[in-house]
């Protein structure tokens, strides 16, 4: 059954399955004035709380509603900040949602650009569109799913610039719609798993990536780990970071990819005052996406180890940019295509967002009977452990160690040297290492 409901004291219509038990009690008058009226969720006492509410008289149905809408709301903060409070969520919606960082800068772009409507197909909860219509773009956000689009429509109230529709984002007529530019979100799930063909994703990539015959102006949300090779010669891609942690990756074309062709990296950066700060690391060669990235010989061995090593940020590793900083580091690899670069120089300010940086204290032999001699003759209690081209679980190596001891150690398990299939080549070891303290700038 769908039915129409008016939110109080809003002039938009909400379209809505009514059997959406968890969502339908809140788009009435009531439910949307009980949900306004509670406290954050972590103020809440959830059992009590919903006890309490039910003996004023609301439904059960409304109670689990706004309690679980209240605890989602919790969740987002980490993504929408202040607009959690008065956004809808589910939990898959939510979970694929653009942090509003990460959604200012896409918008940012099509501002430059000089664009004046842009459609937002397969919109979600509405958080690119937010951020598209803060920057003063008309927006037309479209989704498939109604009850999706009903949140899209809530979560966009306070944005007269944008118009949700409830369709299919390829039916849409887009000259007709008077729009100039694209941002598409394909879904890259089905029944809960992820899919990793994109002809599979929903559109498939190519239909998305023909839109192009209709709007020069397309950015195209797409999976981190996107093959380099199914990149299209003309974009220009750019893998996103926030505070160390890959999000997403987008494709950009025509006026929107200001930089040229090319793979570029976005760190995300929370400075000392609390304020995100982006920091964007090129490589000038790479002027084709779709070429495979750079290579560098690694060193010889642990006696060719620098004093510093050095962990690529993960949008940089994403976009083949671990030659260009191994390069600008004056180091080189640990072990052939590894990650973990070695060196003496620590990192300038504007490579310092895209590099972890430690200093090299001790290598030890990747040897179970040598770590344990190791804990027990350091006291060790606890491990940092990291890990890159080994198999070796973190977790089950520290369960074998049997850490009683106050000391702590950072860890670093990995191979050295090339693999050429020599003795010395290519060992498993551990680099004991401590923070380099760095500046992000």
């Amino acid at each position: 059954m769908v039915e129409s409901l008016r939110l109080a004291g809003t002039r938009r219509v909400i379209i809505v399955p009514m059997d959406d038990s968890t969502l339908a009690p809140l788009l009435t008058p009531e439910g949307w004035a009980l949900l306004g009226s509670l406290p954050p969720y972590d103020d809440l006492d959830p059992l009590s709380a919903g006890e309490a509410l039910r003996e004023q008289g609301h439904s059960p149905a409304l109670v689990a509603a706004a309690l679980t809408q209240q605890r989602l709301r919790g969740r987002a903060e980490t993504k929408f900040g202040p607009f959690a409070s008065q956004m809808l969520f589910t939990p898959d919606g939510l979970e694929q949602a653009t942090r509003l960082e990460v959604s200012a800068h896409h918008a940012s772009r099509y501002t430059r650009a000089g664009l004046s409507r842009v459609a937002d197909l397969g919109c979600g909860i509405g958080g690119d569109s937010m951020a598209l219509a803060g920057l003063g773009l008309s927006v037309l956000a479209v989704e498939h799913d109604e009850t999706t689009a009903a949140l899209a429509t809530v979560n966009l109230m306070a944005f007269p610039e944008a118009e949700v529709r409830c369709a299919d984002a390829m039916d849409i007529d887009l000259s007709a719609e008077g729009v100039d530019g694209v941002f598409a979100d394909p879904a890259r799930r089905s029944q809960g798993r992820r899919l990793t063909d994109p002809e599979q994703w929903s559109p498939p990539l190519s239909r998305v990536l023909a839109l192009r015959e209709q709007v020069a102006a397309l950015g195209v949300k797409v999976a981190p780990g996107l093959a380099h090779d199914l990149l299209p010669a003309d974009c220009h891609a750019q893998w996103v970071s926030v505070e160390g942690q890959v999000v997403e990756a987008g494709l950009w074309f025509g006026p929107l990819a200001h930089e040229g062709p090319g793979r570029s990296a976005l760190a995300l950066r929370r400075g000392a005052d609390g304020s995100s700060r982006a920091h964007v690391l090129a490589d000038p060669d790479c002027t084709d996406p779709s070429a495979p990235p750079a290579q560098v010989e690694p060193v010889g061995g642990a006696e060719e180890l620098g004093e510093l090593v050095h962990e690529p940020d993960g949008a940089a590793i994403r976009a083949g940019l671990v030659a260009h900083l191994a390069r600008a580091l004056e180091a080189a690899p640990v072990g052939d295509r590894i990650a973990y670069l070695s060196g003496d120089r620590p990192p300038e300010p504007s490579l310092a967002p895209f590099v972890r940086s430690w200093r090299l204290r001790e290598v030890l032999p990747l040897h179970l009977k040598a770590l344990r001699a190791r804990v027990r003759e350091t006291g060790l209690g606890s491990l940092e452990i990291h890990k890159r081209g080994v198999d070796l679980p973190p977790e089950a190596l520290r369960a074998s160690l049997h850490l009683r001891g106050e000391g702590s150690e950072t860890w670093l398990l990995t191979r050295l040297g090339p693999r050429d299939g020599s003795a010395a080549g290519a060992r498993g070891a551990v680099l004991v290492v401590e923070p380099l303290v760095q500046a992000t700038g």
